[in-house]
């Protein structure tokens, strides 16, 4: 007894905190079962996905007309900028000696914005015909076409005629210019990650029919960031035809 009493002593000790653990391990196995029981009656139903597909979608398209109408009001200041200061003309500041930018680059520049925009929504149309490669030609041609223009717009800032706030034109003209530069940019980016996206899912949605006609929900939203970008794309051309008109024309 005096050899052992030490021993069951320390084993008495011992025996709550075993007791304790054991519970604690029991406990947390009830919330483990319960938790799962639980999050397999939060599955989504067939209905469910294909609603938060729908609004998926139309997060896309009104998020791509959004972008057009946030862009559209900052042109619409420029161009409220141009006829009030061309209507004021204080102390004949507005044009004088008729300087104008440099005639044969801002008809570059006009010209390959509006030829990528078209094509790119000629690509797309072929697109929707489950032609691709043609797509996919017109939208690296567009890239490209972009990133002309972007060079084109800071190479002709380099060979004004006119410094940036000698007159109104001027003023206005280099508020275009930048404004073009940000507008372009976006828009050649857009439309080279489409293409990019595109080719890493070539492989997942070949068997489904493609990217052109797939149901699956990659697809789909696929198809409705390409219409907003096209869309934005027929927007930049718009604006590059009024304000090659304001500046170069009139």
């Amino acid at each position: 007894m005096r050899i052992w009493g030490p021993v069951l002593r320390a084993t008495a000790t011992r025996d709550p905190r075993s007791c304790e653990a054991t519970n604690i391990t029991m406990t947390n196995s009830v919330d483990n079962q319960q938790f799962e029981s639980f999050a397999g009656r939060l599955q989504e139903t067939p209905e469910e996905i294909a609603f938060e597909l729908r609004a998926q979608e139309g997060a896309l398209w009104t998020g791509g007309r959004l972008l057009i109408g946030i862009w559209a009001f900052a042109f619409a200041a420029l161009g409220f900028a141009y006829f009030y200061l061309r209507s004021a003309n204080n102390e004949n500041l507005w044009r004088p000696h008729g300087i104008t930018a440099p005639t044969a680059t801002g008809a570059a520049i006009f010209a390959i914005t509006v030829a990528s925009a078209l094509l790119l929504m000629f690509g797309e149309r072929r697109f929707r015909n489950d032609q691709t490669l043609d797509w996919q030609v017109a939208g690296w041609t567009a890239v490209l076409g972009g990133l002309l223009v972007i060079g084109l717009q800071i190479w002709q800032l380099t060979d004004l005629p006119f410094f940036p706030g000698s007159s109104g034109y001027a003023s206005c003209f280099i508020g275009w210019a930048a404004m073009n530069i940000a507008a372009v940019l976006g828009a050649t980016y857009w439309i080279e990650t489409i293409l990019a996206r595109e080719i890493r899912l070539r492989r997942a949605i070949a068997q489904d029919g493609g990217a052109p006609s797939s149901t699956l929900p990659v697809a789909r939203l696929f198809r409705a960031n390409l219409n907003g970008c096209t869309y934005f794309w027929g927007f930049v051309a718009v604006v590059a035809t009024f304000f090659w008109l304001l500046f170069y024309v009139i």
